[in-house]
């Protein structure tokens, strides 16, 4: 993240309230970029974010699969619906124990012009089934998608991301609603 403040790149990070660390946390936000994880680590830090990522980022990335490996985070198989499930279970039961927070991006992949696309849900019945104390956390993620507009090289110079941490919404048996309104929120927010 740091890295990109030498291309002009801003940072606005906002919170709607304080979220409380003495409870389990999912984090559900939109995806535009591989630029939106380093935020969500550095801002969200003291709640300890654990991730639901793609099996082939365990391999390959020094230090990154490593910590995805070996950090909490789950790996997942996109092509195997089973598996993808019981270690998104896994880390709902990891979360509820230790008090942690888990990212999800129920997207699915990156939307590389900034329009959010479908949220799957499967993954995020999941982790509020086997985390049931846990609040979600809707959060907004706008323009990271600007640093990779041409790929890798160049990177996108003097882009402004902003991310806005929307109100928890408490875990209940009403799972449809609460998804749908965690949807309306991710997406509120949203410009393009």
């Amino acid at each position: 993240m740091g890295s990109t403040l030498f291309l002009g790149t801003r940072y606005r990070f906002k919170k709607a309230e304080e979220l409380p660390t003495d409870r389990p946390l999912i984090l559900v936000s939109n995806h535009q970029s591989m630029n939106d994880i380093p935020p969500l680590i550095w801002y969200m830090r003291k709640y300890h974010p654990k991730f639901v990522s793609k099996k082939e980022l365990g391999k390959g990335i020094p230090s990154v699969s490593y910590n995805l490996r070996h950090g909490g985070s789950v790996l997942i198989d996109r092509k195997n619906k089973e598996q993808s499930l019981n270690e998104i279970k896994k880390l709902g039961q990891y979360i509820e124990k230790f008090n942690r927070s888990a990212v999800i991006f129920p997207e699915g992949t990156r939307s590389r012009d900034g329009i959010t696309k479908k949220f799957h849900t499967g993954g995020l019945k999941a982790l509020m089934s086997t985390a049931p104390s846990a609040l979600l956390v809707p959060i907004s993620i706008n323009n990271s998608w600007k640093l990779l507009r041409y790929g890798k090289f160049p990177y996108g110079i003097g882009t402004f991301i902003s991310i806005d941490v929307h109100a928890p919404i408490p875990n209940s048996s009403e799972v449809n609603k609460i998804l749908e309104e965690v949807e309306t929120k991710v997406k509120s927010e949203i410009r393009t």
